[in-house]
């Protein structure tokens, strides 16, 4: 098993694919800022950017795109088609995460129904019922260990996804198993290929369903949307489900998991929010910047030469944004409280955990209100709520992309 931090040949920063010291990880890549050469497996390298104010540059730079036509290392086939982080970057621009400009726009536009205020806003007294049923069936595990990410965590937003787009709940189980394995950086070849063709071949049979039998929820809309000569294809269709369906829910586990783990880990902080002085909408944005649900988003390509200081990301060459990095950055969250501290009372910059620019999640509105909701919910129905091992014995999935927990084992009512 590799070191959490460690350095190749050239100063090049070698990502740890076990995540086995994620804290340590996102110092070591900030103080290598704020731009420096990154290893994933495999031996593939890109440029990582990791301070605050380089990224919103680099985010907001059309000479960065989305589209990996323009990856020299993937057109010339130096990245095999089974290496572990190739279901992050869509082979053909097809979806919200592959298209830049009037493209990007245009599915952005169609696919925005979802996401938006009034949309999300509808959903406030569904998620509150939700929580509720989630926090009911709870009860009978009240008096021992509980995985709250898989009993919590993980239904509610994707019965709140799964809803929206009409995927049967029976199907959630399923869809949880694939997503582990789609996100992990060490699941092996044949393996990846296998849930990489198996979620393909799921999402395809959904809108065949879907066009045989038309129901009352947002793929529906999808398979609709444009007839009047601006329709998606199948392919579009396939590749926003993906996105939104993978998106719509992962944001949310890892924000809800990592804002319980944060609040139990500092007492002090925590009693701000039960006497009143800190709300829960603070706690969620601190909990975002502390410790983001995802770690590094990969890839943006040069379309040509972009000068970043001293240092120069060639034409062809990728990026990698350090979202965790970017989270410790002192110039724009002050040295007091440290970057690294989870503080409810900063006053001092804004994170980007949703990204920036063009590609900024559309989920965030939603995922902020699952957030906002559910943890004073479940706090209020289980008050003395604790850990039912010691923190430093909880894992994240081997997963460079997003920081996820492998389990959060509770106590609801020790």
């Amino acid at each position: 098993m590799p070191c959490p931090v460690q350095h190749g040949s050239g100063g090049t920063f070698v990502l740890d694919p076990y995540v086995t010291d994620l804290p340590a990880e996102r110092e070591a890549l900030h103080a290598a800022g704020p731009l420096t050469r990154v290893e994933f497996p495999e031996g593939v390298t890109a440029w990582g950017v990791t301070h605050h104010e380089t990224a919103r540059a680099l985010l907001t730079d059309s000479r960065l795109v989305k589209d990996v036509a323009h990856w020299d290392d993937y057109q010339n086939g130096r990245i095999s088609q089974s290496w572990p982080l190739l279901s992050t970057i869509p082979p053909t621009p097809t979806n919200l995460l592959g298209t830049d400009g009037a493209e990007h726009r245009r599915l952005r536009l169609l696919t925005a129904k979802a996401f938006s205020a009034r949309t999300v806003e509808r959903l406030r007294p569904r998620i509150h019922e939700l929580t509720t049923e989630l926090l009911d069936a709870m009860e009978p595990a009240a008096d021992r260990p509980l995985d709250l990410k898989s009993e919590f965590a993980f239904r509610l937003p994707m019965s709140v996804i799964g809803e929206l787009y009409g995927v049967d709940p029976s199907e959630f189980p399923y869809l949880r198993d694939m997503y582990v394995k789609f996100f992990s950086s060490v699941t092996g070849p044949e393996e990846f290929m296998r849930v990489y063709g198996e979620l393909e071949q799921y999402y395809d049979d959904m809108i065949a369903a879907k066009r045989a039998a038309p129901g009352e929820d947002l793929t529906t809309e999808l398979l609709q949307a444009g007839e009047d000569g601006d329709a998606l294809t199948d392919l579009e269709v396939r590749g926003t489900l993906q996105v939104t369906v993978a998106a719509g829910h992962e944001t949310t586990v890892n924000l809800l998991c990592n804002a319980v783990r944060a609040l139990l880990a500092h007492p002090d902080q925590f009693a701000l929010v039960k006497e009143g002085k800190v709300g829960w909408d603070t706690v969620v944005e601190e909990a975002l910047r502390y410790d983001p649900p995802t770690s590094n988003m990969i890839f943006r390509f040069a379309t040509e030469d972009i000068d970043v200081g001293d240092r120069v990301i060639a034409k062809g060459e990728a990026l990698m944004v350090s979202y965790g990095a970017i989270s410790r950055d002192r110039a724009e969250h002050g040295e007091d409280p440290h970057p690294a501290e989870f503080d409810l009372t900063r006053t001092r910059g804004r994170h980007m955990s949703f990204g920036y620019g063009p590609h900024v999640c559309p989920g965030a509105a939603l995922a902020r209100m699952e957030g906002q909701i559910a943890l004073p919910m479940l706090f209020e129905r289980y008050p003395d709520l604790r850990l039912a091992v010691p923190d430093q014995e909880l894992a994240n999935h081997p997963s460079i992309i997003v920081n996820s927990l492998k389990e959060l084992p509770v106590l609801l009512r020790p």
